[in-house]
Parts: structure tokens; sequence; C-alpha cells
């Protein structure tokens, strides 16, 4: 990803990126922040140009902490911490050896790496920083001559497509930007009343986890903790709404009573204390510890660092995100068990609206959601996580492109996204009735977030994931991690679900058929031509059942299995069958049924209300000739009543998706 562009400094020739330029399209996304008020006093300089002997990296590395500006950032600053601690991560995202300033080689370019939907992306940057009277604006490190922190800041920028999208956002996102790997955001507040709100029929299992720090002691010096707050508390007033800070280190500290105390050291992103408790320079916190202790402790504490007690900060704060460690040879280390996953997988999908984006499971379209399989090997730690693609306003080269759902005004990022496992006990089994049982695993209600987590003990066998939104309808795509300390497979299931029409009630009974279309014998085209019966035909009947109502009782969805780029036109008809005295049985003329025009798409789907009889399916290619493997899949209604889950969104607590900004 590098764009052409070249300028004359000092005799060198400097890149200038014309994809990500210094002007205010670059700054600017839609003018809806604060720094839309700066742009009159905005230069754009290299380092060279701010200070005499510019370096990504101070000598002294406390230094080279990240520092907040103008920029409401937090949220990845904060996650920049990761880099620091990890070397083996901070040359994943920054390559090393690059040219830096006084260098023979340096051309004013840049290149860093960040993990998007599944894979590393390049993104390569001039290094032109807005600055205001000649010093970097937004953000930066403790050393006014390091440039790593505004060098990635820009780059991150780049990515989103300007700096003004990086105004408001979530530490767990660009943590797992930074590292490829998982993060989670574990609630402080008391959730205990809210659990007990929820109705007994709901059988999704699944909880909103609280914090208990005591969970990662198998992890404590690997894992990066970051805290936020969303509103403004008495003691850290200066805070406001929505801020997030670094945790730096905790640790256990015995008092001279003989008791233990826990404390934390908290970075402030702006770069001063925030905070006037009991554990302050001078505050009477100290009183009750070893004084050799306390000297020892203040003296670690640098320029925005605060301590406090676990009651302080249980009190000051709503919520942590915790980065899960991540070994030199890539293995994420659980949380819960400090075991590391060494197995891993990951397949991309997407909810199609008409199609696979069937909703929750108080729809009933939910069945037509995409399936995975997971087999596990042997018993092991398993964690499975659901990644969606985020929705911009906008879009440009660099940022995700997804489906747009204009009816989400609400939470115009995100989808409320859930996950759902069942066990099974043999891989063929009735899909309806499976879905009425409760599920063995599942994550806590839908909820607005880029990805939701589900940690279990999985015994060995077959295992049917299926991720939804809450909404049927909505559109978006999505990415399925899994982690395992045990061998385990992964893989989409091949026969797409029906889709199915909304009903109140009543249960669904599903046949898949495979097929193909061969060139010169069975690829006989559309009913223009004479060869279309040379087609594959697929004969059902529906049982002589009286027709109630004129309710849909047949869904059908043909898919057709090649790449997106490469897809015939298909379609199909449905044909009543005639049974002569003879016994033949010839299929009518015309169709009672069809599913045409013929389109360039991976599934055709047609749900329609026919009554009891003799059928046939007959799917084609537009074209004669046009050779393809594909599935067919026939859903039959049963009238028999389904219960349903109860599940709800929850309470506005989950719903809202938090975001960390700093306040102006």
């Amino acid at each position: 990803m590098k764009a052409e562009g070249r300028a004359e400094c000092a005799g060198e020739t400097l890149f200038e990126d014309l994809d990500f330029p210094s002007d205010l399209t670059s700054l600017l996304s839609d003018s809806s922040t604060p720094i839309a008020r700066l742009q009159g006093d905005i230069t754009w300089k290299r380092p060279q140009e701010i200070c005499q002997s510019p370096a990504l990296f101070p000598e002294n590395i406390n230094l080279a902490h990240a520092k907040q500006g103008l920029l409401g950032d937090c949220w990845f600053l904060c996650a920049c911490s990761v880099l620091l601690k990890n070397k083996h991560l901070l040359i994943k995202v920054l390559p090393p050896d690059q040219p830096q300033w006084g260098d023979g080689r340096y051309r004013g370019s840049f290149q860093f790496h960040f993990w998007q939907q599944g894979h590393w992306t390049e993104v390569t940057i001039d290094d032109r920083l807005p600055c205001i009277n000649s010093a970097v604006c937004f953000s930066r490190c403790h050393s006014s001559t390091a440039f790593w922190v505004a060098l990635l800041e820009k780059a991150y920028a780049k990515l989103h497509g300007s700096y003004e999208r990086l105004w408001a956002g979530q530490v767990s996102e660009a943590l797992v930007d930074l590292t490829g790997g998982l993060a989670e955001r574990w609630s402080l507040a008391n959730v205990e009343s809210e659990e007990e709100q929820r109705p007994e029929q709901d059988s999704d299992q699944g909880r909103r986890r609280r914090l208990d720090l005591n969970l990662l002691y198998p992890v404590k010096d690997d894992c990066t903790l970051s805290c936020s707050t969303h509103s403004s508390h008495g003691g850290a007033s200066e805070l406001g709404q929505y801020h997030a800070l670094t945790i730096m280190e905790w640790l256990d500290v015995k008092t001279v009573s003989g008791s233990e105390v826990q404390l934390l050291r908290i970075r402030n992103p702006w770069g001063r204390c925030c905070w006037g408790g009991a554990w302050i320079e001078g505050g009477a916190g100290w009183n009750s510890v070893d004084s050799v202790c306390a000297l020892d402790l203040q003296a670690r504490v640098a320029e925005g660092e605060f301590w406090l007690d676990e009651t302080e900060f249980l009190s000051q704060f709503d919520d942590i995100t915790v980065g899960y460690p991540i070994s030199v040879e890539g293995h994420l280390k659980s949380l819960y068990t400090g075991n590391l996953l060494t197995h891993s997988h990951q397949l991309a999908g997407q909810w199609v609206k008409g199609h696979s984006a069937g909703g929750s499971r108080n729809s009933s379209s939910y069945s037509t959601n995409p399936k995975f399989w997971l087999k596990v090997c042997e018993k092991g730690e398993v964690l499975v996580t659901l990644l969606q693609h985020r929705k911009w306003r906008n879009t440009d080269k660099y940022a995700q492109t997804p489906l747009e759902d204009s009816e989400n005004t609400k939470h115009q990022h995100y989808q409320a996204i859930a996950l759902h496992i069942w066990k099974v006990e043999k891989k063929r089994f009735n899909l309806s009735r499976m879905l009425n049982k409760p599920p063995c695993a599942s994550t806590y209600c839908h909820t607005y977030e880029r990805e939701v987590v589900l940690h279990e003990q999985l015994e060995p066998g077959f295992y049917l994931l299926i991720p939804s939104t809450y909404q049927p309808g909505a559109e978006a795509r999505f990415l399925i991690r899994v982690f395992s300390s045990s061998s385990t497979s992964f893989s989409a299931l091949k026969s797409p679900a029906p889709s199915l029409p909304s009903t109140t009630d009543g249960e669904w009974e599903t046949s898949y058929f495979r097929g193909s279309w061969v060139e010169g014998s069975t690829a006989g085209g559309s009913r223009n031509f004479l060869s279309h019966w040379q087609n594959p035909c697929f004969p059902f009947t529906l049982c002589d059942e009286p027709v109630v109502t004129s309710e849909v009782n047949v869904s059908i969805t043909l898919h057709q299995s090649r790449p997106n780029t490469d897809l015939h036109p298909i379609g199909f008809h449905i044909y009543k069958v005639l049974i002569e005295e003879s016994g033949q049985t010839l299929p009518r003329e015309d169709p009672v049924a069809s599913c045409v025009p013929h389109c360039y798409i991976q599934d055709a789907s047609l749900s329609c209300c026919l009554p009891p009889g003799a059928y046939t399916i007959v799917p084609s290619t537009y074209q004669p000739d046009c050779s393809a493997d594909f599935t067919l899949s026939l859903a039959r209604r049963i009238h028999r009543k389904v219960v349903k889950s109860q599940e709800r969104l929850g309470s506005a607590i989950r719903e809202v998706s938090h975001i960390s900004v700093m306040q102006s």
C-alpha cells in the first residue's frame, strides 16, 4: 500500500503520501469533533523540521510512553503500551531497521503493520506530522525528540481514513489491531441485580463477567491492562466522561499491621496526575506501609502516574480491558489458566438480508444464520470469538467497507451480536429439534461490541456454532476465531440453510441435496433451451395434510459452489408432477413456482405456498454447458409448536457500546 509521491528537500528526494496527503482530507471526515476548530492553525512538518536530532525511540525507555495531545484517542494510546512491554509485538507492527533521520537511506517514509479481519495489513506513510507552532499537536512521546508514537498514530489514522476517526473508540479494538490477539472488557460494577432480572425462560447461560483481579494471577506479569471511566466521580472529577488509562502494575503490599493492601499504578495518557486519593505523594495511605517499601513504590511513579488502592480503584472506574498475552511464537495465553492455546483457526462469514441474517433465537428465521462445525479431539480449553466488521459512513481504500444498515440508527458502527454453541452427538441431526434445546455455551445477550468472546472447557466431540445478530435482516461481515489448548478442527457448514420465511410459530424440516451441472451432460441451461430437462431433477412430496391458511410452507435455496469472482447466473423452477395410470410420473410443462431471472449470485432462494402433492425442482444455469457443483436445500413446514428463547438485549448498560474519549 504505497503511494507514489516525491518532494525535493535539501537535495534529497523525500516521499510524499498522495493517498494520505498533508491537508484537511487527512484530518477530518465530517468535522464532527473539536479538532475541526484547529484546521486553520495546523501545519505539517517532518521531524527534522521540529527538532535537531529526531529518533524513533528515546534512550530512556520511560520517556517512550505515549502522551495525549489534542486528539481524543486515549483508547489507542493505552493499547500502545503493549508494544513497549513486548518487543516481539513491536517489531511486528513497526518493522526494524527502517532508515531514520540522518541515515543516508532515509527517504521520508515509514512502514507499519496492523491486524485487520484476520491478516496483517501494511500501511506506508510519509513522516509529515500535524503541528501547531512547530510542535506536534496530536499524540507524541514524553521525549520531545522521539516520534514512534506520532508516526504510529498517523498510520492508524490512515488505516481508518482520517485523524478524526480516532476521536473515540475502545481499548480492546486497538489492542487486537496492534497484536492480532484478543482482548476482553470486564465490568467493575456489581451486575448481580441485572442477572436476577433475566427471565427464567431464557436458556442462554452466559453471563457478563465481573472483574476479579485474582483471576488474572496466572498471567499477572504478561497481560495488558487498561481501565476506563464513563461518568464523573467526586474524587477524579478531572477525568470527566469517557476516558481510558493504563494500569502499569498491581501488587499486594504488606502493611505495618500485618495485613495486605492491593495497590495499582495508573498512567494517565494526558501526562498529568488526575487523582487526589490516599496514595498520592504525601498521602495518608503511605503511613500504613513500611517506609522503605513506601519510598521504593513512590520512586516508580513517572510523569502522569499515580497509585491507588483496590477500594479507590473500584469506586473510580467502570470497567477494565484485559489484553491476552501473546508468546514469542505467536500463541495466545489464556487469561483463565495461563495455558498456551497452541491451536487456532479462523473463518470469515456474512449475514445477508433475506438469506443468512436470521436474527436472534426469538426469531423463527434463526436457523438461517451461518453455521460452523467445531470438532474437539480431546478435552481442553477453548476460546471462540465473533468479530464483526465496522460500518463506516464513508469508505476509503484502507477502511473496512461492510454492508450498511440504514435502520440501525442507535449504533451506527456495530450490530448487536452473539454466539451460541450446541453439542451434537452425530453430524446428521434434525436442526429444528436441536435449536429448540438450550445451547451448551453462549455469550451473554446480544451486545453492540466489535468482538464477543466465549470461553469453555469442552469435551471431545462435534459442536455446532451459530453466530447471529439480534435483529433479523441486519447485515454485516464477520470473522470467527477459535483458540484451543488441544487439537481441534473448524469448518463452515457446507450445506446452506434455507431462507426461511418469518412465521409466528411452527417448525421446519430441512433436506439437503447435492448435484452438479456437467458440460455435455447435465448442464442443460434455462427453459429458453431445449436441453433444459437435462438438468438434475430433485423430487419431493408435500403430505396430504389440510392447508389451513395461505402461509408459506416451502422454502428452497440453491447454492453454487464457485468463488464470488467466478459465478454463473443461476435459478430454478418447481414443477408439479402428474402420475399417469401406468404409474409413470411426468412433470407439467409450466412450473408452479420459479426463482428467476437467473442472477450472478452465490445463493438463489424462494419461499412459496404449495398444495399437497408431488413436485420436482429443476436447478439450472442460464446458459447450457456451464459446469459447477451445487447444493439444494428444501425446507418444509411442519405444524408443530416451537419453544423459543426469550432472550432480550438486556438493560441499557449492556446495550451501550462504551467509548473512551478525551474531554476538551
